[in-house]
């Protein structure tokens, strides 16, 4: 979920069951203007990439023509690092969430131009996705990188990252899938936590109250770099559903 291009806030109710996941939306739509390589992409590449939320909840096995485990990705942004992950990863099915058009185009255009065949997206709010298309038990990894911080104490309650919604993850992932999130600033990363420590149904993969080292595979997107030339350091969390 990059921050520039979405954040959470209250909204009116949805009719999606919980009252939760009927309040919370993860972004703020951001206009953005889609050049003409994003736009021929969504036209020709969403019909064989493309997921709709209204669906249902979907039969991944199906959806991607084979068994594999399935790495979920809520706002990948422009999707340079989705991209990444899945050249260097082929064995896994990625599915990336992204609510940003020009970012979604881009993705597409990428992925055409890389020839893979291993990514789904949906251009929709990640909260719904989860409730109406994301069985119970699928997957292997769900990631949350370089969210909105939401910095101003009393915006606090507007972050992703939340009891109920470590919850909704937790009901999502297999046994021993991860829930793996990073951040770079440091309040959000104690936040983090201090959420999923309190968590149940979970462990800290680096051991309690401990970080994890930056796995090799998680490429260092823009917003990393651009948080550690402003002297922030960078978190990772990864918390295995047990």
């Amino acid at each position: 979920m990059s921050e520039e291009n979405k954040t959470e806030q209250q909204t009116p109710e949805q009719s999606t069951g919980e009252k939760y996941m009927r309040t919370v939306k993860s972004f703020v739509l951001r206009a953005g203007r889609m050049t003409e390589g994003q736009q021929k992409a969504m036209e020709t590449q969403w019909p064989l990439m493309g997921l709709e939320p209204d669906s249902g909840m979907l039969d991944l096995a199906q959806v991607f023509g084979r068994e594999a485990p399935v790495v979920l990705e809520i706002g990948f942004g422009m999707g340079d690092s989705l991209i990444e992950m899945a050249k260097a990863q082929p064995e896994n099915n990625y599915i990336g969430i992204e609510v940003h058009r020009p970012g979604v185009g881009r993705l597409l255009s990428n992925a055409e131009k890389e020839g893979l065949t291993n990514i789904r997206v949906f251009c929709h709010d990640a909260i719904e996705v989860l409730a109406n298309c994301i069985p119970d038990g699928s997957l292997s990894t769900l990631q949350l990188f370089f969210p909105d911080p939401w910095h101003k104490k009393k915006h606090h309650k507007r972050r992703i990252v939340q009891p109920e919604f470590a919850e909704t993850i937790r009901k999502k992932l297999k046994v021993g899938g991860v829930f793996h999130m990073a951040t770079d600033w440091e309040n959000y990363a104690e936040h983090m936590m201090e959420v999923m420590s309190a968590a149940p149904g979970y462990r800290n993969v680096a051991g309690e109250s401990q970080y994890s080292p930056q796995p090799e595979w998680r490429p260092v997107t823009k917003f990393q770099k651009r948080g550690e030339r402003l002297g922030h350091g960078v978190w990772d969390l990864m918390f295995e559903r047990i």
